[in-house]
């Protein structure tokens, strides 16, 4: 159990550092940034458009033969400014997600009458999926009588996981058929929904772990089904 402990320990610290670190950061946002989008802008019907982001303004190009035009048809001040936005304004994008990820909390349910577990065994895994992103640009006027634009993002995607963990094998988890206590190595795959934030994912993971020593035919979770907490770092 102590070693298991400390692999959570070192896990939490690396996500820590990750999401601490300038570089990483930038390189792993899915905030939004300057590309091709999919605008809505009522009451005009939705629209592909080419956006650049700065931290002064947002400028949207129509895109034509998926080439931004030359002039801008739309630009949205992201400092305080006298105008404020009448239409409520709406980009959409969908893009491959991968990321990092670890599960945080497994419940195994019941097996073979016994009761079931929940464990927070150390895990990692690699993750790919389809996301779903929103960004709602929004106007608000501050006492000074000034407005200012703000993005809210929402986002979401599902996709498949992989990675190898560790699980206690005990006299409970195998039916008394191994009296010692072992942490044995698996590899779990499964399938997960998460809800997105501009760096961390959080949701929910369905899966299944394979023990990869000779205890598996004993070992009474052996590739059974679980439901567990997932978080994750995006990497692209």
């Amino acid at each position: 159990m102590k070693i298991i402990y400390k692999y959570i320990i070192i896990s939490v610290a690396l996500i820590v550092f990750l999401t601490s670190c300038n570089t990483l950061e930038k390189a792993s946002m899915h905030g939004f940034n300057s590309g091709y989008y999919k605008f809505e802008s009522k009451p005009k019907s939705d629209q592909n458009v080419y956006v650049d982001v700065t931290d002064e303004k947002i400028d949207v190009y129509h895109e034509t033969k998926k080439q931004p035009e030359k002039n801008a048809f739309l630009t949205i001040p992201l400092k305080p400014s006298d105008s404020i936005l009448v239409s409520p304004i709406v980009f959409k994008k969908k893009s491959l997600d991968i990321d990092i990820t670890a599960i945080l909390l497994k419940y195994r349910p019941s097996v073979y009458g016994l009761p079931g577990q929940m464990t927070t065994d150390f895990n990692i895994a690699l993750y790919a999926g389809w996301r779903h992103d929103s960004y709602n640009i929004v106007s608000r006027m501050n006492p000074l009588g000034k407005s200012h634009n703000k993005i809210n993002n929402r986002g979401y995607d599902f996709g498949l996981f992989a990675g190898p963990g560790a699980t206690l094998i005990s006299p409970f988890t195998t039916q008394n058929k191994v009296t010692d206590e072992y942490s044995g190595m698996i590899i779990q795959t499964g399938f997960a929904g998460f809800i997105e934030s501009n760096i961390a994912s959080f949701g929910i993971a369905v899966g299944f772990d394979s023990l990869l020593n000779s205890d598996r035919e004993v070992w009474i979770y052996n590739k059974k089904l679980w439901v567990g907490f997932i978080v994750g770092i995006a990497l692209n």
